[in-house]
């Protein structure tokens, strides 16, 4: 809610207090003197155009960090799992105070830190500049959003790096790439597409969580290949199962993906899932073993796996299809791993467990959309080929990376037999064709060649920066599988994907000059 046109406050100890007065010299008035309002009917554009100014936050940047925290919903004040407030996620807990710190940087009370947007926005960029501040930013630097990753990654609120460099990714991703939210009161707030080069400082030598190291290993998930491993504390879950896994419970973090897997990290919390599902592109985290009791759902946690989906339960913006599909694809996984009933009596909401007071995943969740994913798969959809890491594959495996494998062998005239997920005889014998075909080892596993080979054949256009559309994203899934780590397959080929390709050039003693060309696609196509 929006509350405030008077001047902002100040406390007389902010380490920011210097503004107002430096204000003053320069211009002849007082700082807090608001200039004229260009849109007197946008109130959420104007506080974010009004604090980027205020504390000097690049304005595109600091609206990225509110998207990514809370799709700039302030959920009328209401808490997140966290504790945290507001548009800008201000939050108070043992470990983590960035609610407090706001209210000693701007002089705002804490209740209307909670409460009204305009005050958490200011208050958001106030810690978003303290950090800057602390990293030593100077007024150019200040201009530069690649300059502040550390500050960004910092106000996520992991302790663990990895998880904090997750964090930041997301917002740099979102910044890149661009995008147009509605407000809850229908006001579109807009960050446009822009090429940016985060300066990761200290976090330059740290991996993202769970992501795959340059040699194709790394902290991946043992239950379910596709999923990043970013492990729980110890103190939030129990090891073992005192019953049979018998049911899977979809959840609603109530906070954004990282967040979420930064407090399940966290000792204090106590609370866990075994998975976490990104909104953006469907990525899932598991954070506790199947085998262990994750504490998500009080009398259902000895018999259940659950889910956390990233978002809030009153914002349907945050259940996308990529969601559903990969959230879908799992549950398929875990149904046919344990022999648990594809329906709605093992298949429930966290509301739905006997003894709970919450109610996710609440009216907004598709349940008919999402059990028609689960029992059917998607026969009447595309395959899902983008995954952030490409696993390894022989007999007996299953999921969603099988599926991928079998269209992409009978799409290129290898029978695989019907794309069910299964690796069975008929899927090893075309995979066995097919590697004979291109010269590799006829061993019937599918590994980091074979991948590279299948995910990168068809024809070879010349692709550059400025590039777009479905030829660059094969291009970025076959880097993907060659390289072992994450290339965003968004088909925008940014400085990113030009990097890419010129690790694989530079790796396999092509000529480097950031081109996919037929040199660069046959090396590819050869599973070089």
């Amino acid at each position: 809610m929006f509350r405030r046109s008077t001047a902002w406050r100040r406390a007389g100890t902010s380490v920011l207090g210097g503004l107002a007065a430096a204000a003053l010299l320069a211009t002849g008035q007082p700082a807090s003197a608001a200039p004229a309002d260009p849109a007197p009917r946008a109130p959420m554009n104007r506080a974010f155009a009004q604090a980027a100014e205020e504390f000097q936050v690049p304005r595109d940047l600091l609206v990225a960090v509110g998207y990514g925290e809370t799709h700039l919903d302030g959920h009328g004040g209401a808490p997140s799992h966290a504790n945290g407030y507001g548009v800008m996620h201000l939050v108070s807990n043992p470990s983590h105070r960035t609610l407090e710190k706001a209210a000693e940087l701007t002089g705002e009370p804490a209740a209307d830190l909670r409460k009204d947007t305009a005050a958490n926005i200011l208050g958001g960029a106030a810690v978003l500049r303290s950090y800057a501040d602390e990293l030593g930013l100077d007024a150019a630097d200040r201009r530069d959003p690649g300059a502040w990753y550390p500050a960004v990654a910092r106000y996520g609120g992991a302790d663990d790096a990895g998880t904090a460099r997750l964090y930041a990714d997301a917002v740099y991703d979102f910044l890149e790439d661009g995008f147009s939210a509605l407000t809850p009161a229908g006001e579109r707030v807009t960050v446009r597409p822009r090429d940016t080069e985060p300066e990761l400082g200290r976090y330059a030598e740290v991996r993202p969580a769970g992501s795959p190291a340059s040699s194709g290993t790394g902290a991946l998930s043992t239950d379910y290949p596709p999923a990043r491993w970013v492990p729980a504390h110890s103190s939030n879950y129990t090891p073992g199962r005192s019953a049979p896994i018998t049911h899977v419970v979809v959840h609603v973090t109530q906070g954004s993906y990282a967040g979420s897997i930064s407090w399940f990290q966290n000792p204090s919390s106590n609370v866990s899932a075994h998975y976490v599902i990104r909104s953006s592109d469907g990525e899932v985290t598991q954070t506790v073993r199947d085998r262990d009791t994750a504490w998500h759902a009080r009398s259902g946690n000895p018999y259940s796996i659950g889910l956390e989906h990233e978002g809030y339960v009153d914002n349907p913006s945050w259940f996308t299809d990529a969601m559903y599909r990969s959230s879908a694809a799992l549950t398929r996984h875990l149904c046919d791993r344990y022999g648990i009933p594809k329906d709605r009596s093992h298949i429930v909401g966290h509301v739905e467990v006997p003894g709970n007071d919450h109610t996710d995943p609440g009216p907004n969740w598709n349940w008919t959309y999402y059990m028609q994913l689960v029992r059917d798969g998607d026969a009447t959809a595309p395959v899902q080929l983008n995954f952030t890491s490409y696993g390894t594959l022989r007999s007996g495996s299953t999921g969603a990376q099988v599926k991928a494998a079998q269209h992409l062998l009978n799409q290129n005239g290898f029978d695989a037999g019907t794309v069910d997920g299964v690796f069975g005889p008929g899927t090893e014998s075309a995979v066995r064709a097919f590697q004979g075909n291109r010269g590799l080892t006829a061993d019937g596993v599918v590994g980091a060649r074979t991948w590279t080979a299948l995910l990168s054949a068809g024809t070879r256009p010349v692709l550059r920066q400025g590039s777009s559309g479905a030829d660059v994203e094969r291009l970025q899934r076959s880097l993907t599988a060659a390289l072992g780590r994450t290339v965003g397959i968004d088909g925008a080929f940014g400085p990113n994907t030009e990097t890419a390709v010129r690790d694989y050039q530079s790796s396999r003693g092509l000529a480097v000059d950031g081109i996919a060309g037929s040199g660069t696609w046959g090396a590819l196509q050869a599973g070089r």
